[in-house]
């Protein structure tokens, strides 16, 4: 009886040994895990591959989060972490992350020749009326710090991040809420327009104070279905 009443005791007390904080911050342990907000030394975990969210607008955020769960995108280890989580909880690690806004490390040196890096500031800055592709600019913002609610930020990514992005809007497994312009803007992009744009964005240093834009600066150059 000693001895079943010693294992009765005990096992609250291992249960409260065990007890994890319901707190929003223990919650998305996860996401930190690979994006890594809070890292002032870089936004780089297990490689290069992981976009920096934190500072990136709520809306934003919270479309990527449901283009996941809804199979708009496609990368298993987020689908599979989003695919059971309603829209409010959604819209709180959203909003969470949209004001963590820490410190930015300088970007690598650029190591595409200098006709590659000026190919992508003409696209980024002024576009191409030839291709008709308008200016980065033109949507998420002269700094490239985006537009609440639903415009990214583009500065502070990884290259291949970016590549990798660009690629699966022109091959149509990433979409986004009709009328997709990113699709369309991607679709009218040769691979080495889209490995221009992302070696010189890659390359350029983020200003200490960017934050995203309350609104755009002018009308944007075509519907969107992710801004309206």
């Amino acid at each position: 009886m000693a001895f079943l009443s010693f294992g009765v005791a005990a096992q609250p007390q291992a249960q409260a040994a065990r007890t994890i904080p319901d707190t929003l911050e223990q919650r998305i342990a996860a996401c930190i895990a690979c994006h890594a907000p809070k890292d002032t030394a870089g936004t780089r975990a297990g490689g290069v591959y992981f976009p920096r969210i934190a500072g990136k607008p709520a809306g934003y955020l919270y479309n990527q989060l449901a283009n996941f769960r809804e199979g708009r995108r496609q990368y298993p280890l987020m689908t599979w972490m989003v695919n059971h989580l309603s829209d409010p909880y959604l819209h709180e690690i959203a909003d969470h992350f949209a004001h963590q806004h820490p410190a930015v490390p300088a970007p690598p040196p650029a190591r595409e020749p200098a006709a590659v890096l000026a190919r992508g500031e003409q696209l980024v800055r002024r576009g191409d009326p030839a291709l008709k592709l308008p200016a980065c600019v033109a949507c998420h913002g002269a700094r490239l710090g985006g537009v609440a609610p639903g415009i990214p930020g583009l500065l502070n990514l990884p290259r291949d991040y970016m590549n990798a992005q660009l690629g699966a809007w022109r091959n149509g497994v990433r979409r986004a809420h009709a009328p997709d312009c990113m699709a369309t803007i991607a679709a009218r992009l040769n691979p080495g327009d889209v490995a221009a744009i992302s070696a010189w964005l890659a390359g350029q240093p983020t200003p200490p104070d960017l934050r995203p834009l309350e609104r755009p600066e002018h009308p944007l150059p075509m519907a969107c279905g992710s801004a309206p």
